[in-house]
């Protein structure tokens, strides 16, 4: 496709998604180096994100306007609380975390902002800016996933190699898809105003993505423990 509202986004959004392939979280996944303590800190955070990342899906799915979009809403929220969601299970299982303790973690002070930021923005919008809150989230993790399965090893690593074979998938690629055809589908004939907000949100959703391997790096919670 040529001239849709996602070819603006990647502009912008590139030079950070790049970034994040230089992150030593990051690439630590990719050769396999990754410190497990850090991957378990990045684990428990991002279930207890990926909790509120299905929000925005219900929320879509209850502010959607016809049946289609309904629909793809519901396929999303599916995804997230099964396909990525048992992935988190099964890696929590190799470190002895029942799924009871993946939800009783603390989101730490980033985990916090970042769904914060995403509901507030959707609640406060149309379904357009919950569209814009998802779509960082899923196409990027996606574009990393494709990234690091061109490591050689990295898909048959015996620990993270799960992850990238996870969000390198036809079935991740799939529902990153859903939410950039979503994307373009909301932006489609929106006044320049408008998709400048959408823009904001896009961008802003990709530097707490940044700031989320910053958190699981550097294994942090809240600056005063408590």
């Amino acid at each position: 496709m040529t001239n849709v509202f996602t070819d603006r986004l990647w502009s912008k959004v590139e030079p950070i998604w790049t970034a994040y392939l230089e992150h030593p979280f990051v690439k630590g996944l990719g050769d396999g180096t990754l410190d497990k303590e850090k991957f378990k800190h990045w684990l428990k955070q991002d279930y207890v994100y990926l909790i509120e990342y299905s929000r925005l899906f219900a929320l879509g799915s209850a502010k959607a306007e016809d049946l289609e979009t309904m629909t793809t809403f519901a396929g999303l929220l599916h995804g997230t609380l099964h396909m990525e969601m048992d992935l988190h299970r099964q890696y929590a299982a190799k470190f002895n975390i029942t799924p009871e303790d993946l939800e009783k973690t603390y989101p730490a002070a980033t985990t916090t902002a970042y769904t914060s930021y995403m509901l507030n923005v959707s609640q406060r919008g149309g379904i357009e800016n919950v569209v814009a809150s998802v779509l960082a989230c899923a196409w990027s993790y996606n574009y990393i996933g494709k990234e690091l399965a061109k490591i050689p090893g990295a898909l048959e690593h015996e620990f993270y190699g799960d992850w990238v074979t996870t969000y390198s998938s036809e079935e991740f690629t799939a529902l990153a898809n859903d939410c950039i055809q979503l994307m373009n589908k909301m932006a489609d004939d929106m006044p320049e105003r408008d998709l400048a907000v959408l823009e904001d949100i896009v961008v802003k959703t990709s530097l707490y993505e940044y700031m989320f391997w910053d958190m699981a790096e550097n294994k942090e919670e809240w600056p005063i423990k408590l």
